[in-house]
């Protein structure tokens, strides 16, 4: 969607949207639209429309009302994003080509209008690649939006964030495509082409180089598979030089069978989206490089297919980590964690970060534990814990602290290796935590988001449709601008 702006309406703007307050209308609104609301039960309450049709200056126009919501809500900027939302969700099919978006004596601050824009966009996203046989009627036809009345500094602040939207939506797309179209070394490829000039320096690692660096448990996850594995580092250096680099860590599985403990058919094409950690951390990397974040992060994903064949380990085998420590592999549907172990090993070795953040969609029992609502957050250190609570607060992307301690640890002991991959039923998702926490070194701060509720909806959301959510971006792009950029 391309978003513009300018002094005045549009000569031949034949739809016109504006923004009302909770229980305020704007000045001047014709009577049929007064009519509209009234009818409409229209209160302004956030994400609510209302839409009519008046004459103006001889013509007919198609306007809109979408509500933001009380003034001075503590969520003001989320029930922004939903106005903007509200008004893709009504009109990117609806055989409109432009919006006309008219702020003109609204209360809005430019971080205020540019959230509004970022709702808009965001939720006008869409992945139709490979539908050839949509009625007209079903298109997406919304391409341009047109802003005026705009505050001071509005511009600047869509700068940033339609930066932040290009990431979130290469996350979506990421997470969209079909494992025969997404693999290892595809998501390396577009990667390429999505950072091509932004300045992010890319390290990839084949599998006779892991194999050489002793990454026997990533390797194992992928020895299944016809696709070769690869970790990608994504490093930008925008902040101070010689600073140490934060690191985010992404779960890409691209696709999980289960291996030989292998899934129940049914629902099993779902498991495309889950490398959503590492597509969190690519977006990531795109927001920061194309608003040139002021800070020096790393991104690293660990790429795999987990498939059932007669190279694919068992359950019972014994891997050797990077690390040098072993796993019993109990289950060979408890892959992500095998991947992560060497991916942060390996991260860490490598760029001596000062705090680790992994993302991934590592268990079931997230959702059990937390739905669809927020994700796990498990944490070494009660500094980055609260940093990364109150990122997602700010964000939208929000999450639930959880629990980690050596009683737990005690469940993931094996008789005859250092460790096993799973432990028992209960507390599944401490126990994959408490897995992740004996591959971080002493000293360094750590957090482990189990985004497994998340990366994935079956309904739509403000911001999202029904489908890939891009959830985890806005998350650690605010996390860098309050923590690292302040």
């Amino acid at each position: 969607m391309h978003i513009t702006f300018a002094d005045s309406l549009p000569a031949d703007a034949a739809l016109i949207a504006s923004i009302a307050n909770k229980d305020s209308l704007p000045d001047g609104i014709e009577p049929v639209l007064a009519e509209a609301v009234k009818r409409g039960r229209f209160k302004g309450t956030a994400g609510q429309l209302v839409e009519g049709f008046v004459e103006r200056d001889g013509k007919v126009v198609r306007v809109a009302l979408a509500g933001a919501g009380d003034a001075g809500a503590k969520d003001r900027r989320a029930n922004l994003e939903k106005a903007g939302g509200a008004l893709a969700a009504k009109f990117v099919a609806s055989g409109e080509t432009s919006l006309a978006l008219d702020l003109t004596g609204s209360d809005l601050s430019a971080e205020d209008a540019a959230a509004l824009l970022l709702g808009l966009r965001l939720r006008a996203w869409r992945w139709d690649e490979y539908r050839t046989t949509q009625k007209e009627s079903e298109k997406a036809s919304l391409k341009n939006v047109v802003v005026i009345g705009t505050p001071e500094g509005t511009q600047d602040a869509w700068t940033r964030e339609s930066a932040l939207a290009q990431g979130v939506e290469f996350t979506k797309e990421l997470i969209t495509l079909p494992a025969n179209i997404l693999y290892p070394e595809s998501f390396v490829e577009r990667c390429r082409d999505a950072l091509d000039g932004t300045g992010i320096e890319i390290t990839v690692l084949d599998d006779a180089e892991m194999e050489k660096l002793g990454m026997g448990a990533l390797l194992g996850v992928g020895q299944g598979s016809d696709r070769p594995s690869r970790i990608l580092a994504m490093r930008w250096n925008g902040g101070a030089e010689g600073e140490k680099p934060t690191l985010f860590v992404g779960k890409g599985v691209t696709f999980d069978s289960g291996g030989i403990s292998i899934k129940p058919g049914a629902g099993m094409e779902d498991m495309k989206w889950d490398m959503g950690g590492a597509g969190a951390v690519a977006g990531a990397m795109v927001a920061l490089a194309k608003r040139k974040a002021k800070a020096n992060v790393v991104g690293v994903c660990g790429l795999v297919e987990n498939m059932p064949d007669g190279k694919a380990q068992r359950p019972g085998d014994v891997v050797t980590t990077m690390s040098g420590q072993t796993v019993e592999v109990i289950n060979t549907d408890a892959e992500g964690r095998l991947v992560l172990a060497d991916a942060l090993h390996w991260a860490q070795e490598e760029y001596k970060p000062a705090a680790v953040v992994d993302l991934a969609t590592l268990t079931g029992a997230m959702l059990i534990a937390l739905g669809h609502e927020q994700a796990g957050l498990f944490s070494n250190d009660d500094t980055l814990a609260q940093r990364l609570q109150a990122a997602g607060e700010a964000s939208g992307d929000k999450v639930w602290r959880m629990p980690i301690g050596p009683a737990y640890d005690k469940l993931i002991d094996s008789p005859i290796a250092d460790m096993k991959n799973v432990g028992p039923r209960e507390a599944g998702s401490i126990t994959a935590a408490q897995f992740l926490k004996r591959f971080i070194k002493d000293g360094t701060p750590w957090a482990h988001l189990d985004i497994a509720g998340m990366a994935w909806s079956n309904k739509p959301g403000a911001t999202y449709g029904k489908g890939a959510t891009g959830y985890g971006v806005r998350l650690l792009d605010q996390y860098v601008r309050d923590v690292i950029e302040s």
